[in-house]
């Protein structure tokens, strides 16, 4: 059984026991989080969503919150003395898939 679903802006494909890595929820660790589902089913039967599916959720398990790898944005304009240097890192919340119920 799997299931599309969408947080932060994005779409996952997700199965029962999945541990994935979603933009950051302001959730603790622990919680227990509900998403709705866009497409869901199995190799025989999938029920797409218009523009969810009804009767259909996932739950997952907040593991904590992390930062990914920091990237550098660097800045300049030629022949110009401008030049500005800056650091990011995105924070992530892992969750643990824990039940796709139809």
């Amino acid at each position: 059984m799997f299931a599309v679903i969408e947080t932060g802006g994005k779409q996952y494909r997700v199965q029962e026991g999945d541990v994935i890595f979603v933009e950051k929820l302001n959730a603790l660790t622990d919680d227990i989080i509900k998403f709705d589902v866009l497409v869901c089913g199995d190799n025989q039967d999938v029920r797409v969503g218009t523009p969810i599916v009804e009767n259909a959720s996932v739950e997952g398990t907040v593991l904590g919150h992390t930062k990914g790898e920091k990237i550098v944005v660097f800045k300049y304009k030629a022949k110009k003395t401008f030049r500005k240097t800056q650091g990011h890192r995105q924070p992530y919340t892992k969750i643990e898939i824990k039940k796709i119920a139809l």
